[in-house]
């Protein structure tokens, strides 16, 4: 395997610019997880916590490293795609936090639709009730 420089980010998985490439959504999807750790294989089932057209955030048991490459299986359509770890978080019990970037852009992998990238989700407004006061009484 070659040496992989991953991308510098900040805890909130934002480059230097403090922009995001692509919109995340918090999605639960089962995925199965499979890379080396030394000379032993490793598959691990888990699920998302968040996704993007760029990788996803989850948790595992695997003890990673940063820059490690691995692959991500969608169990549904069981396409596999290329991976590296560019981000270890925090610990939620016996699994870590740990972000990851498909070695090329893959929107399609998660079968959703994403917000297009103008898409402020700050600028997101209640629908109007649909129930109107009572008139007054002329």
């Amino acid at each position: 395997m070659s040496e992989t420089k991953a991308p510098v980010l900040n805890l909130d998985g934002e480059g230097p610019l403090g922009k995001r490439r692509s919109q995340r959504i918090h999605l639960t999807m089962p995925v199965v997880v499979r890379g080396k750790i030394g000379a032993t294989r490793f598959e691990e089932r888990t699920n998302t916590v968040t996704v993007n057209a760029h990788g996803c955030m989850l948790h595992l048991k695997a003890q990673v490293t940063r820059g490690q490459e691995v692959s991500i299986v969608n169990p549904v359509t069981i396409e596999e795609v290329p991976c590296v770890v560019i981000f270890l978080g925090k610990k939620d019990g016996d699994k870590l936090e740990v972000g990851i970037e498909f070695s090329e852009p893959s929107a399609l992998f998660w079968r959703v639709n994403f917000p297009p990238e103008d898409w402020n989700p700050e600028e997101r407004k209640r629908p109007a009730s649909s129930i109107r006061p009572p008139s007054p009484v002329k």
